[in-house]
Formats: C-alpha cells, sequence, structure tokens
C-alpha cells in the first residue's frame, strides 16, 4: 500500500516546489516616502524631471534623471546581501560612481540633500 501515499491523489493537497533564493527586493513604504521626498524636491527645484524604479532578485534600484533620454543623473541601489559588510545603499553618480556607501538611507541621501540646498540657493 506504500504506491497509495504518492502524490495526485484527489483531495491531498501538494505544496508547490520551493524557488530558489529569496524572491523579489523591494523598497520598504519609509525607505519609499524617502527616496520620494527627495525626488519630489529635486522636481520642484528643477533638477530632476523623471525617474524609474528595477527591482530583480538582488537589487533594488531607484534612478533619478534630468531628461528621459539622458543616463540616469543619480542611481540609489539597495542590496540586502551587502548588509553585513558595506551596508546595503549605495548611491552612484551620473557616469557611475559610487557617490556614498552604507548601513542607514539617510546618510547615504546626504550628498543628494546638500546638492539640492545649493539648487535652491543658486
Amino acid at each position: 500500500m506504500a504506491a497509495g501515499k504518492g502524490a495526485g491523489l484527489p483531495g491531498q493537497v501538494v505544496a508547490f516546489p520551493a524557488r530558489g533564493g529569496a524572491g523579489q527586493v523591494g523598497f520598504e513604504r519609509e525607505e519609499l516616502q524617502r527616496i520620494l521626498d527627495l525626488y519630489g524636491r529635486m522636481v520642484a527645484a528643477g533638477e530632476w524631471r523623471d525617474y524609474a524604479m528595477d527591482f530583480d532578485s538582488k537589487c533594488a534600484t531607484f534612478a533619478a534623471f534630468r531628461r528621459t533620454a539622458e543616463r540616469p543623473q543619480a542611481r540609489l541601489e539597495k542590496r540586502p546581501a551587502l548588509r553585513n559588510k558595506q551596508g546595503m545603499w549605495t548611491l552612484f553618480g551620473e557616469h557611475g560612481q559610487v557617490m556614498k556607501r552604507g548601513h542607514d538611507l539617510a546618510n547615504v541621501l546626504a550628498p543628494m540633500e546638500r546638492r539640492l540646498v545649493k539648487a535652491v540657493e543658486d
């Protein structure tokens, strides 16, 4: 009667196979609120006009553009795999250079905050 214990019997619930690794990385509500707050202030200052977000299994990316057809003026990545090393947040500049890395989103966004202060003073 061992054959009767197999999968596919009527009325039997069979679990889906486990997916390889974690699912999709995304932004938490508070993180996204902080990022979009900065984005809104940069739009009001005339610095940014468009944004894009990308999510995959390793990182979540927010990119801000001065014009839609250009490469992003700033790109923020969240990589949870780096949480215990150099920090899961990385801010990249327009040419791909790393502007800031860290564990705290507010500290990583600081260079963009300073840029906003300069834009408002002009």
